[in-house]
């Protein structure tokens, strides 16, 4: 998968953006950016295993600055959204959005016709994207995040049918 076309976000036109594969390469800043967003991020090996698996992997640069990036597999027809991830600074601007667009064109392109993802039930930002997006909540995972101090989270489970 490759989208190497400028884009800009509708809410911050000036910038201009585009998307690249992700790498093994690229791991230093998508983990500097992982580390900054989560309490609980992927580790350099879970990135390492999603790229050696083949699944889609696309990072969006402004210039050399990273402003965010997508992991997802494909089974048989469908996308299951493993990681999207928008950098602090570039939050509210469209990006996940944009992302998000991205990766449902890509999934028609493969023949697919539904998303799919979790998200922690705490995460109401994302959520709210999420449904902007036109997932809807179709089931709940019990105990699916780590919070800390032996404590789990809930994840909703959505879809977006294409």
């Amino acid at each position: 998968m490759t989208l190497s076309s400028t884009l800009t976000s509708a809410q911050a036109p000036a910038l201009q953006a585009r998307f690249e594969s992700l790498t093994v390469d690229d791991l230093d800043a998508v983990i500097a950016v992982e580390q900054s967003v989560y309490g609980h991020p992927w580790t350099v090996g879970n990135f390492k295993d999603a790229l050696a698996s083949g699944y889609a992997a696309q990072r969006l640069l402004a210039g050399n600055t990273l402003i965010g990036y997508f992991v997802a597999m494909k089974v048989i027809d469908e996308v299951h959204l493993l990681n999207i991830t928008v950098s602090l600074q570039h939050r509210s601007q469209g990006w996940a959005k944009l992302m998000l667009e991205a990766l449902a064109l890509w999934a028609r392109g493969q023949g697919c016709t539904w998303l799919w993802l979790e998200v922690r039930e705490s995460n109401h930002r994302a959520i709210h994207v999420y449904r902007s997006h036109g997932f809807k909540q179709v089931g709940l995972r019990k105990d699916y995040y780590p919070v800390g101090r032996g404590l789990r989270e809930a994840a909703l489970v959505m879809s977006h049918k294409l």
